[in-house]
């Protein structure tokens, strides 16, 4: 049986992915230098490094960062900070914001045991946790996180 803690952090609670993804971008943010390289990101942030190659490779092909091989290589950022908007980030790393298909608004599904969403209580409540929570990544930047 699953415990109550188990389900709530598998849908409610951020994957390891998206906290390293969010943690390498921020220290990319916060730094002089114009490239970074990843053992740097890696060492700097505790992430583990191969994990870390996958995560900017997704933020590379999503356009959030841009990066230069060889000697003197590493990651930048795309955009200026206060132009790299979290419901992006998430919506990239994380999937959906929803905490359910019904409510979702990019990977919306009916509900295979709901007979009427209008009248379903889950579904209102779900579709404010999904509000509040766009509301913050929608007004929050990477600037706001540096």
């Amino acid at each position: 049986m699953l415990s109550i803690g188990k389900a709530l952090k598998s849908r409610f609670m951020i994957s390891k992915k998206t906290k390293y993804g969010l943690k390498a971008l921020s220290f990319i943010a916060r730094s002089d230098e114009k490239l970074i390289p990843i053992g740097i990101i890696a060492k700097e942030e505790n992430i583990p490094h191969k994990f870390l190659e996958s995560i900017l490779l997704v933020l590379r092909k999503s356009g959030f960062l841009g990066s230069k091989k060889g000697k003197g290589g590493g990651y930048y950022l795309m955009k200026e900070p206060s132009e790299i908007y979290m419901v992006d980030i998430m919506r990239v790393l994380e999937g959906p914001i929803a905490p359910l298909a019904c409510v979702s608004l990019n990977y919306y599904e009916m509900c295979d045991d709901c007979p009427d969403e209008a009248k379903c209580s889950l579904n209102m409540l779900m579709t404010k946790v999904r509000d509040a929570n766009l509301e913050v990544f929608r007004n929050t930047t990477l600037e706001d996180l540096k």
